[in-house]
């Protein structure tokens, strides 16, 4: 009775998990402590799985703790590497399918964690469902044993088909589908009741509590035959052939025990007829298991056991009750009472696992911080931006009120403080030349990103060109997921870039222009004082407005405005120095909510962060505001106390150009820097690009072979030439005549047949021989038998037994063989007769052969020979 179904194994292929997830540690945590923690990390990631998949696993708890471990660490992980974008293609086998001689079994290989997770808890179940049909069920704690690891298994399989659907996103392969996956599961719901039957017998429970359990088990079994024969895909295979008839005997079996057990009970109660219906049906149940199922069950001792109470309870009946027996269909129905249900798959399922990567935050978290960090630069870069534009702006409207320059300059002649310092600031920072060094390095660096980029997208158009014709040259069979799909989000962030590439070259025109309006100016400014001074145009000396008021108070609006530039500059570095981390915010977020509303926390942060310097950034533009609308006042007042003539004017414009030159010169140089390091910056995020965008083309490209190889394999299995309908002649062929052969099938291929042979005339009278010559022609004629063996009599045949070819001359390169007795040479062709003479032989009839040995085993004399002779 203790026939268990176990479940086969999957067999995957081997992933390299190194090479991908390194380079995903690499590109994103900087070299350090927390990098080279998780790269050991990955390593033993990649020993783990080889540990549970990459050898054959015994069936102990050992091995099945290492599956455990490697399906909770792939739990743990998804949500922390983008495996999506990895493109880790892992293969997995058919678990039922043995495929064919010239061709490998049915396996699926797709760039999917959930489908390796899927595929790992299949092994769970198969392997629980192993270990718990190899426990001895004769000891109370195997029986417990077994009836967890059954439940295991359950749990397993009904966890795959709730998912599997939604972790794959395609048609799985059948061994994992829903229909498989569920009827398994109700298999070992089943067998976990049946054990459970078992130790409650073993236990010496009540009868009704026994009757119940193993009632439930019946229903159990009948349901997953139900589910196993009547799915439309699961009856071709050998595996689910194999376990239709144990279910259906198992069937029969709980249900005949639960009726013993029930019969009992009626006996308690003084219910005779009842206990006869119930072992009367139970015989039957035992009896259709024995006929039809006695090769997969062993049903002998249950036979015998209800044999047994069936003919003590007819006696007593007979003899003592007289009780009437009723139909089985009158009988009340056994109640039924579950102790199984399919165990909960909640990770961790491993008692003794801990996460590899334990301090690498979810995928979740890292793009909510990403999205954050972006967000705090925007808010840096607007701060930061408004307090440069109010730079600018202060520059450009001093610059063209000739300020500080026109204070300076009451002498008409000398060349202003201001300019000089301006002058010396260009020479200091390089220059022309420098500017035009760092202008001309800027076409290279486009045209290198552009490149990058170019070759990047090339990759994945020649991937999926080859991809389309493929799937048209096989259509349906090329069953993987178009490229085109799969490069989506590759080709949006291919476009992304360059569009920022269009317009880095726009903002580049528009700093090549700037520069070359101002470089005339920006090259005076490089030139020695004497030049500078001679460059400039002199003017008459204007009046002295040293101890004017308007001057005075024009100086002290400058001042001002000298200050609150300065506080600018201290405003801007506080806004850099600002630091703060969202992760473990978002952790929190992500463990109470199960999800992370990310903009929402990053602007009450960024407003706890940088309210305050928003708030003083914003003063101080409405003061330089206000200072820039005094100081334009007393310039007004200014340029009417000041001589106006034409020389003055000039003079006054240049020094306008002046000044001008110099702030351009500081903007153009720190936008071209800036262009420089973002050129530098992309090229290394478009190295990236490129490597992601190689690794999932290679990727393409081996599960392109391996589908190939599949198809090629499947190409060849198909037959050669289509099935044909056998003509009549050849399937309905008349019954042979009784006793007579069996009639020979006609072939498609016709020849000439021979001509029939002529019958021979009839046999005419042997001629008289002397007993002599008869005694040495039956010597000669009659081969000898080994000595010692007396082989049985034969039939005397019904004619003359000639040689086994036609005498006649009929087939080339046929010889006649001499005979010592042919009467079918000289009867049909009237030839004399001519007796055979062998070497050292007397002619027929003759004399005894001579002293020489005869060749052939000869018959002793005194036997008479085995044929009857004429």
């Amino acid at each position: 009775m203790a026939t268990f179904i176990s479940v086969p194994l999957k067999k995957s292929s081997e992933v390299d998990l190194v090479k991908p997830l390194s380079k995903f540690v690499t590109s994103t945590y900087p070299p350090g402590e927390e990098q080279t923690e998780y790269l050991r990390a990955v390593e033993e990631l990649n020993k783990l799985r080889k540990s549970a998949l990459g050898r054959p696993l015994d069936k102990h708890e050992s091995s099945l703790e290492i599956l455990l471990r490697y399906y909770d660490q792939l739990c743990a992980i998804e949500s922390k590497f983008p495996f999506t974008e990895l493109c880790l293609t892992f293969t997995w086998k058919d678990a039922f399918d043995k495929g064919s001689l010239f061709g490998g079994s049915v396996k699926l290989a797709l760039a999917s964690v959930g489908y390796e997770k899927t595929c790992v808890l299949f092994n769970v179940g198969a392997l629980a469902s192993q270990i718990a049909s190899e426990q001895n069920l004769d000891n109370d704690e195997g029986l417990k044993t077994a009836a967890k690891f059954y439940q295991l298994a359950s749990g397993a399989f009904a966890h795959i088909k709730d998912t599997v659907l939604s972790a794959l996103n395609r048609e799985p392969t059948m061994d994992i589908s829903p229909e498989t996956v569920g009827t398994l599961s109700q298999i070992m719901l089943s067998q976990a009741q049946e054990v459970f039957v078992l130790k409650a017998t073993a236990d010496k429970m009540k009868d009704a509590i026994v009757a119940k359990l193993a009632n439930q088990a019946a229903d159990y079994y009948g349901d997953a035959f139900k589910q196993c024969q009547y799915k439309e895909n699961l009856p071709k295979y050998f595996y689910f052939q194999e376990v239709l008839p144990v279910l259906a005997a198992k069937h029969c079996m709980m249900q005949a025990t639960a009726e013993l057990h029930q019969s009992a009970l009626a006996n308690q109660k003084k219910k005779f007829g009842e206990e006869i219906a119930r072992l009367q049906h139970a015989t039957e149940l035992v009896k259709t298991v024995a006929s039809r199922y006695d090769e997969y069950v062993n049903i002998k001792d249950l036979s015998d056991k209800i044999s047994r109470a069936l003919t003590a309870a007819k006696k007593d009946n007979d003899f003592i009750y007289h009780d009437r027996v009723p139909e089985v269909k009158d009988l009340e129905p056994i109640g039924k009472a579950s102790l199984v249900k399919t165990a909960a798959i909640q990770t961790p399922l491993s008692q003794k696992f801990t996460d590899l990567f334990e301090k690498m935050v979810p995928m979740a978290v890292q793009q909510s911080v990403s999205a954050a960090n972006s967000r705090k630069s925007d808010t840096v870069n607007r701060l930061i931006g408004s307090m440069r534009e109010a730079t600018n702006l202060c520059n450009g409207v001093l610059a063209s009120l000739n300020l500080p320059a026109a204070l300076e300059d009451l002498s008409g002649d000398a060349v202003p403080q201001s300019i000089l310092e301006k002058s010396r600031a260009v020479v200091q920072q390089g220059g022309l030349q420098s500017i035009e060094q760092l202008i001309k390095d800027l076409p290279e660096l486009l045209q290198r990103n552009r490149e990058i980029l170019d070759e990047s997208l090339k990759m994945l158009d020649d991937e999926e060109t080859t991809d389309n014709e493929l799937r048209g040259k096989f259509n349906q069979r090329w069953n993987r997921t178009p490229s085109g799909d799969l490069y989506k989000s590759l080709r949006a962030e291919g476009n992304n870039f360059r569009n920022i590439l269009d317009k880095a070259v726009q903002a580049d025109q528009v700093v090549r222009e700037r520069y070359n309006s101002h470089c005339e100016m920006i090259a005076l400014l490089c030139k020695p004082e004497n030049e500078l001074s001679a460059a400039i145009p002199s003017a008459n000396p204007a009046k002295t407005l040293q101890g004017s008021e308007v001057v005075n108070v024009l100086r002290a609006q400058l001042a001002q405005l000298d200050e609150v530039k300065r506080e600018r500059e201290v405003l801007e570095g506080e806004v850099k120095s600002v630091t703060f981390d969202m992760t473990a915010m978002f952790l929190t977020a992500l463990a109470q909510d199960g999800a992370i509303n990310e903009e929402a926390l990053t602007a009450s942060e960024l407003e706890t962060r940088y309210g305050s310097h928003t708030q003083r950034v914003q003063q101080n533009l409405r003061r330089q505001e206000e200072l820039l609308s005094q100081i334009q006042v007393s310039h007004q007042e200014f340029s009417a106390l000041k001589q106006s003539n034409s020389e003055a004017n000039n003079r006054e414009e240049v020094l306008k150009k002046l000044a001008s030159a110099h702030d351009s010169y500081i903007e153009i140089s720190s936008n071209i820097k800036e262009g420089t390091k973002f050129y530098n910056d992309l090229t290394e995020i478009l190295l990236k690009f490129q490597n992601k965008c190689s690794d999932i083309v290679f990727a393409r490209k081996t599960e392109r072979d391996e589908l190939l190889k599949e198809l090629q394999q499947s190409i060849a299995r198909e037959p050669s030439a289509p099935s044909f309908n056998v003509p009549s002649y050849q399937s309905n062929t008349p019954a042979p005549a009784s006793g007579g052969p069996t009639p020979v099938p006609r072939t498609v291929f016709t020849q000439q047949q021979p001509q029939a042979k002529p019958q021979p005339p009839a046999r005419p009278p042997p001629p008289t021989v002397p007993p002599q010559a008869a005694s040495a022609s039956a010597q000669i004629s009659t081969p000898m038998a080994p000595s010692g063996t007396n082989p049985p009599p034969v039939a005397p045949p019904s004619q003359a037994q000639g040689p086994p070819y036609p005498t006649y001359q009929g087939y080339p390169g046929y010889y006649q063989m001499p005979m010592a007795y042919n009467p079918y040479a000289y009867g049909q062709y009237n030839m004399q007769y001519m007796p055979y003479q062998a070497q050292g032989q007397a002619g027929y009839p003759g004399a005894p052969p001579a002293q020489q040995s005869y060749p052939y085993p000869q018959q002793p004399p005194q036997q008479q020979p085995y044929y009857p002779q004429q």
